[in-house]
């Protein structure tokens, strides 16, 4: 079978989702779970642009050892010197430098011509191969570049020296067929074409992502850039997990992957709770809904032969059907089992700290479900905010006015303030105001259930604007209000130092 490698970007392009940042410590676990996914090649940052994407970059090369970390540049030589700074420490190592090479970009992004982008591409490449033999090169916005113009950068780049070369539809503009033929064309017109891998990188803008990545795979294409829940800028990125399944579905593509897809659900929700990126309930392989059935007459093939309505066994994405229910009577050795499963890895003193907030949570939750579990694995983070809940007390009803109490710790002072609102949620978050007298604005508030239950955690996603910048609030608690604060909150702490 032809051999297909996977390269990870969650860590860089799926990062770029607003509200989404890591810290280096959570970006070092999410590259331990790719790692143990078998991916091929980790994009762990752009290191010029920040110095925490340079950290990152550095750690995670220090934490990995078999996949290769790449680094992501401009086609500009002091990126691609941090960059390779940034590398030091990498086993396997890949830059990933590039330039736009569509009209739109030249014209208007670069005010430059295409003999003069082709000879920056170039440049680029050889600039990094002082650094490194991997280079990666992308020509931006390929999906609107003429195929002949995009041929002869793509032979100018790899005979420079470059051993991939990354065809984005960076706007997710193209069809199917026509991103396909792109790739096709590139195979049957680029001299020395084989000397480099061809890459896809596509984007979900009008929902074709993954199609296109697979058109592309079918004419050539022999690497995907991908992300788990396929996060990503704007509509997202083509899917980690979709790839994976559809090749291992259809085998008759002869072609494979190194993914264990056993571990595809476990990296999904652990990218998910560390990102406070809810995963749809209907989405592909990994939503909440995938292998569910409602339909009378579906229930009844699926009872007789689950693959009258299932191409897919839930197992072969790492669905335990058998998996240990967590109650208020599982010990330690259960919640550090399914920790364990999800990818989390805790010491001892921690795994106490988690099992006295999971038999909390317990008393008042019948079953504890695994967002359960990574929800109260990542509580440490707001438990270390300058700013906390200290007691949360509402009144509200039908007939009555909503009116809320709130107590909060600021650098380990208490402040307490009552007031009323259109709702409860609204009163306590007019209490919290009166504390916290900023010039502040509500601009979004999602709620989701992390399951069906009346007893369930609902999770709080809001965005809050301080003097022109949004700010991203995440909560959860089995009281909506309670997780409504929590969310204000852990905005208010990222510009309240």
């Amino acid at each position: 079978m032809d051999r297909l490698f996977v390269f990870d970007t969650t860590l860089r392009d799926g990062e770029q989702v607003p509200g989404c940042q890591l810290n280096t410590v959570e970006k070092i676990q999410v590259a331990k779970a790719l790692e143990s996914l078998g991916v091929d090649i980790i994009e762990a940052g752009f290191p010029i642009s920040s110095p925490g994407d340079f950290k990152s970059v550095v750690e995670i090369s220090k934490a990995v050892t078999w996949p290769t970390i790449c680094a992501l540049t401009r086609g500009v030589q002091k990126d691609i010197d941090v960059a390779a700074e940034a590398l030091q420490y990498a086993k396997k190592k890949r830059i990933h430098t590039g330039i736009g090479t569509s009209d739109f970009h030249i014209k208007y992004k670069f005010n430059s011509n295409q003999e003069e982008i082709l000879n920056r591409a170039v440049a680029a490449v050889k600039y990094a191969k002082k650094y490194v033999e991997d280079v990666e090169f992308y020509c931006e916005d390929a999906g609107r570049t003429d195929n002949v113009y995009l041929a002869r950068v793509v032979e100018a780049v790899i005979k420079a020296g470059a051993t991939v070369v990354n065809i984005p539809d960076t706007t997710g503009y193209c069809l199917p067929w026509e991103f396909g033929d792109k790739i096709k064309f590139l195979m049957e017109n680029v001299n020395g074409v084989h000397n480099a891998i061809l890459s896809t990188h596509c984007h979900n803008d009008l929902g074709m992502a993954t199609a296109n990545t697979i058109s592309g795979v079918m004419n050539g294409a022999r690497q995907v850039e991908v992300t788990m829940n396929g996060i990503g800028e704007r509509a997202g990125n083509t899917s980690l997990e979709e790839i994976a399944m559809i090749l291992k579905c259809h085998k008759s593509l002869n072609i494979e992957t190194q993914i264990n897809t056993q571990k595809i659900y476990s990296t999904s929700r652990l990218v998910s709770s560390l990102m406070n990126m809810p995963v749809q309930a209907n989405k592909a392989v990994v939503g909440r809904n995938a292998f569910a059935h409602s339909s009378g007459i579906h229930q009844d093939g699926v009872l007789k032969n689950r693959e009258s309505y299932e191409i897919m066994d839930p197992t072969d994405v790492g669905i335990d059907k058998n998996s240990i229910v967590l109650t208020a009577r599982s010990g330690r050795a259960a919640l550090k089992h399914r920790l364990n499963v999800l990818g989390v890895e805790v010491e001892n003193g921690k795994l106490d700290e988690i099992y006295e907030a999971f038999l909390k949570l317990a008393d008042r939750k019948k079953d504890i479900n695994d967002d359960d579990v990574l929800m109260l694995a990542g509580k440490e983070r707001i438990e270390k905010q300058r700013i906390k809940i200290d007691y949360l007390q509402v009144t509200s009803g039908v007939g009555v006015k909503a009116v809320a109490s709130i107590g909060l710790l600021i650098a380990n002072e208490k402040f307490e303030a009552a007031a009323s609102g259109n709702g409860p949620v609204d009163a306590a978050i007019n209490a919290l105001r009166q504390i916290i007298k900023r010039n502040m604005s509500l601009q979004e508030f999602t709620i989701q259930a992390i399951s069906k239950g009346s007893d369930d955690v609902g999770k709080v996603h809001m965005q809050v604007e301080y003097e022109g910048i949004v700010y991203y609030g995440f909560g959860a608690n089995t009281d909506i209000v309670a997780a409504s604060v929590e969310a204000y909150v852990n905005a208010i702490n990222q510009f309240v130092k």
